[in-house]
């Protein structure tokens, strides 16, 4: 750990994001490039580790530091915390090294109190100025710092409002704000019982540790949780001089993008306030103007900001996201940092900088965040059914896609009804980050207030949500949980749909269709193909799932769950006929049945596959799954079976496991049960003998993958059925096909034991589900249940089945392919389970030398994707 807890920012570079956070480090790296930065200091992520290791406290040597700093910040600015001549007032705003957009904390105007308002209002001549500032720093200071819930200040705010007969916060009068200023200390003191801190260094110390705090606030741990952030990386804090937007109408503040954060196009992109500070741009509160509308407003801050936006993105070489102020006329940057944009931008903006010869491909593509290729994979509304309806009304286009369900009014219900299956358009007055989880549950966003840079507006772009914004018709009644719009009520359950790329709003169901994915999204997928080692197949069970597989560009099947051909009304009957009869004799006859079933399924997904490998897993799920639990369909199974209800009752019953996920399935099954392994084995040979005579070129090489093995006697002895079968058929059709026989390694033991089981297996699947299961020993169904507690107990900081747990379960693929292969150099080795789609996951994969992942269907783009990046970071030899 660094000695050093404190920098200026011309002390930093844009290299130290590590250290000074994203924030920190492009504010220094503004000011290195000689840009209008207003000067502060930066407090390092080491600071808020070393806050949280002394029990939240910032220890004496740090503030010890900072205080140092204040005085320097003193020197450089002329002026001083507190002074009765010429007051510094500041900004302190937090700064980890990935951006998280409104999910920490800020105060603004610290450094007020009666004596220095009274300064700043004489020296100014702008009494209303100072203490609007006054009164923002009081609410500010005690929603953040104190967490006084803010809502408290915003009812006396319209109590004067009404009082006084006016609608806008700029309407209010310098007495008005002066009288909220003394109601707000009134609060702030019932509230807490002392009086309002006057002490401009006690004020920044709370601020310091409000901000350190933040880091750990819920919506910062969700947003950390689903952007894979570790929480050891920690949050900087930045103390900036403050320049001031709302000292009249030569003065105002805005955000701007370089490029179109939804649609990619190369040109400016924002909004701004006149007479405001930044909280008003984003909070809605106001209608904000477009960026073009500076150039009339205060051409020559336009044309400054123009050529440095220019040089931002020229330098940085990707979208620029920037806060400004400009006071009195003169030009401030706050901020720039990578923008977060849609995915169809991020698809634009990448393949145009390499047309413009900003970015070479590779460089293109590894700043695409794979996840958000989810967002061009699902459905579009359907063009007919979209022709047809009517929009009831129209908002700002904030983040674009279809977006169908039923209205909700809170993330919580957001949150439930998804749960439950239901679609839902989560609507709101306006988003705040407590929203996030509700945000990512629904199908699409509808706000009340807000502009294109609202919290609403950058949060639903980033997750690839579609977001319709600033529906200021809308008369909402959230405590009836109803609103009004264009004469009609609605209601929660009502149906809505949004289209994020226009603003309308339907009161209506929309039907949809998959999204095409041509242009952009194929010339970046034949990037990630170029450089990628790491092959990608899916999971897949069916014809349908195969096709959609293929078209994402699927090089094959990883996993094929063969009990899921059987659940179909005419297969059901004949399983459940295997599973009551008592004799060897009577299971053939029943699995007779299903054979030509399952060896048509597997014709039609060689056909769909082009000649791409499958590996079949043979049954796995225990018994039980496939017998009927209600009365009729028992009744009607014992009729079918010839067998009395009593008895067949008695079947059921005898199937019932204490624990059925570690009880008689897999490879157990096999052992019970061989006729099973015989007649899946002779339907996957059938087939592929079938398409290989259909299609010689493809020479199709069956792969059959043995689940749940734990000793490699268990595969001697399964695969000894199998390769009987096999053979025999191949000999009687005079061919000569290769086939391989392989097991799935989810067992620990299996994995301990991978040199031995490798003497029989030709390749390892490794089903990471169910490794991840018995190696925690947890119910995948039933783990989420606790796993909140674990998050908020920050035992875990992400769902393990979601992405792979590379301290324990990763250990075990680490050590499984390492000793396969040294007993089988050629074994071939890949991962079945859903963290195939995971791009933490699969960098993994291909550093552990895996062959290939598999993942479902509309994870395959994000998987070759991820691969591409992950060679790119570590190219195999």
């Amino acid at each position: 750990m660094s000695n050093k807890f404190v920098y200026l920012f011309s002390e930093g570079n844009g290299s130290m994001k590590e250290l000074l956070g994203g924030k920190g480090a492009n504010l220094a790296e503004m000011t290195n490039l000689g840009m209008p930065v207003p000067q502060g200091f930066t407090i390092t992520t080491e600071a808020c580790t070393q806050y949280y290791a002394d029990g939240e406290m910032i220890n004496d040597s740090i503030q010890a530091e900072i205080m140092e700093y204040i005085v320097k910040m003193e020197e450089i600015t002329g002026k001083k915390f507190g002074d009765q001549e010429n007051p510094l007032l500041v900004s302190v705003r937090s700064g980890s090294r990935a951006s998280m957009p409104g999910m920490m904390d800020t105060i603004l105007n610290l450094g007020l109190n009666e004596e220095v308002v009274d300064v700043i209002a004489a020296k100014s001549g702008n009494a209303r100025w100072a203490y609007d500032c006054y009164r923002r720093f009081i609410q500010m200071y005690s929603d953040v710092v104190m967490e006084v819930g803010k809502k408290y200040f915003e009812v006396l705010i319209d109590a004067m409002k009404e009082e006084k007969g006016i609608h806008l916060d700029t309407d209010l009068t310098a007495d008005d704000l002066k009288t909220l200023a003394t109601q707000f200390k009134a609060e702030y003191k019932k509230m807490l019982g002392e009086e309002f801190p006057t002490d401009p260094k006690e004020q920044l110390m709370g601020a310091i540790k409000a901000v350190f705090r933040s880091w750990d606030n819920p919506r910062a741990v969700i947003y950390r949780r689903m952007n894979d952030i570790p929480g050891s990386w920690g949050t900087a804090v930045n103390v900036q001089e403050m320049v001031f937007g709302n000292l009249g109408d030569t003065s105002g503040t805005g955000v701007a993008f370089t490029r179109n954060p939804a649609t990619g196009e190369k040109k400016l992109f924002g909004e701004f306030l006149m007479n405001a500070q930044g909280e008003d741009v984003v909070a809605g509160v106001r209608t904000p103007q477009t960026i073009d509308q500076l150039k009339d407003v205060m051409p020559s801050a336009y044309d400054e900001f123009v050529a440095i936006c220019d040089k931002l993105e020229h330098h940085y070489r990707d979208m620029q996201d920037m806060e400004f102020t400009i006071e009195n006329k003169k030009l401030y940057m706050l901020q720039t940092r990578n923008g977060k944009r849609t995915a169809a931008a991020a698809l634009q903006i990448s393949c145009d900088m390499v047309d413009e010869g900003m970015l070479s491909d590779k460089e293109a593509m590894a700043m695409i965040d794979p996840k958000q290729l989810d967002a061009l994979l699902h459905p579009q509304f359907n063009p007919a059914a979209l022709k047809a309806a009517t929009p009831v009304a129209t908002a700002l286009a904030a983040s674009p896609g279809a977006a169908c369900g039923r209205v909700v009014f809170t993330a919580e219900d957001a949150k439930e009804w998804a749960a439950k299956g239901e679609k839902v358009v989560l609507v709101r007055l306006e988003t705040s980050p407590e929203d996030i989880e509700g945000m990512a549950a629904a199908q699409g966003v509808l706000t009340v207030r807000g502009g294109m840079t609202s919290h609403a507006a950058v949060v639903a772009r980033g997750m690839g949500t579609c977001c319709v914004s600033g529906c200021g018709e809308i008369k909402m009644n959230e405590e009836a949980k109803q609103f009004t719009l264009a004469g009609r009520t609605y209601s929660e359950g009502d149906w809505m749909s949004l289209d994020g790329s226009t603003g309308n709003i339907y009161g209506e169901a929309i039907a949809t269709e998959e999204a095409a994915m041509t242009g952009n999204f194929g010339r970046l997928m034949g990037w990630a193909d170029k450089y990628r080692q790491l092959k990608v197949r899916t999971n897949a069970d069916n014809p349908r799932d195969t096709k959609q597989a293929r078209s994402f560009g699927a090089e094959g099947i990883g996993l094929c769950r063969t009990e899921h051909m059987f659940f179909e009304a005419d297969r059901i009957p004949a399983i459940r006929e295997m599973i009551c009869s008592d004799t060897v004799e009577g299971r053939e006859k029943a699995l007779a049945k299903l054979e030509p079933m399952q060896q048509g399924d597997f014709e039609a997904m060689y056909e769909a596959l082009d000649g791409y490998p499958m590996t079949v897993r043979f049954l796995d799920p225990p018994l039980h799954e496939f017998v009927p639990t209600a009365e009729d369909d028992i009744a009607k199974l014992a009729e079918d079976t010839g067998k009395s209800l009593a008895d067949v009752k008695a079947i059921i019953d005898g199937l019932h496991e204490f624990n059925p996920m570690m009880g008689h399935r897999g490879c157990r099954l096999t052992v019970t049960y061989p006729e099973i392994a015989v007649m899946q084995t002779k339907a996957v040979i059938k087939a592929a003998l079938n398409i290989n005579k259909k299609h010689p070129d493809w020479k199709i090489v069956p792969e059959i993958m043995i689940p749940l093995v734990g000793e490699v006697k268990e595969l001697a002895y399964v695969k000894a059925v199998v390769v009987k079968t096999a053979d025999a058929i191949i000999a009687e059709a005079g061919s000569d096909m290769a086939y391989m026989v392989g097991t799935m390694i989810e067992i620990p033991r299996a994995a301990l034991t991978a040199d031995e089981v490798a003497t029989e297996a030709q390749f390892f699947s490794f089903g990471t589900n169910d490794l991840t299961q018995m190696t925690f020993g947890f119910s995948r169904d039933d783990a989420g249940k606790f796993l909140d507690a674990y998050y908020t107990s920050k035992i875990y900081e992400s769902d393990p089945f979601a992405r792979l747990d590379q301290n324990g379960v990763g250990k075990l693929v680490q050590m499984a392919a390492k000793l396969g292969r040294q007993t089988r150099p050629e074994l071939k080795l890949g991962i079945c389970g859903e963290h195939g789609g995971d791009p933490s996951s699969v960098e993994f994969c291909h550093n552990t030398g895996l062959d290939y992942v598999s993942c479902s269907p509309y994870r395959v783009p994000i998987a070759r994707l991820a691969a591409a990046q992950a060679a790119l970071k570590n190219p195999r030899n």
